[in-house]
């Protein structure tokens, strides 16, 4: 699998923008864009880490959503390194068995989840008009 450099370096850039950003654009729609997708990732990180159950992250708040953002981001290339090193859950990504809606049993495995994230971010910013 490639690295994360890229998704890393988009997410990171979304999540200033979003720090940066003055309140009346986080309110009118950047905030919710930002949100919705810290959620996405936050998804496919404990997807490939084989939660159980998906956890939805919290709505705290219109300044908060930046730092949501990043964490996010930063778990799900953490998620894809340890999937690509073996390390991960029973939804693997490398391509070992998951169950039924994991993401190791998607077709393409981490580079596909990597590509769909790395989409997924920046359709987000070209939403939000960051």
């Amino acid at each position: 699998m490639r690295d994360t450099r890229e998704l890393d370096e988009a997410v990171n850039r979304l999540a200033d923008r979003l720090r940066a950003a003055p309140q009346s654009r986080l309110r009118q729609g950047a905030a919710a864009e930002g949100l919705a997708l810290a959620r996405e990732l936050a998804a496919l990180a404990q997807r490939l880490e084989g939660a159980p159950e998906v956890r939805v992250m919290p709505d705290a708040g219109v300044f908060a959503v930046g730092d949501q953002l990043a964490v996010a981001g930063a778990d799900l290339a953490e998620a894809l390194r340890a999937a690509a090193r073996g390390e991960g859950g029973p939804g693997r990504a490398d391509g070992a068995p998951g169950g039924a809606g994991q993401v190791g049993a998607a077709p393409g495995g981490a580079e596909a989840v990597l590509a769909d994230a790395l989409a997924r971010v920046r359709a987000a910013a070209e939403r939000a008009g960051l």
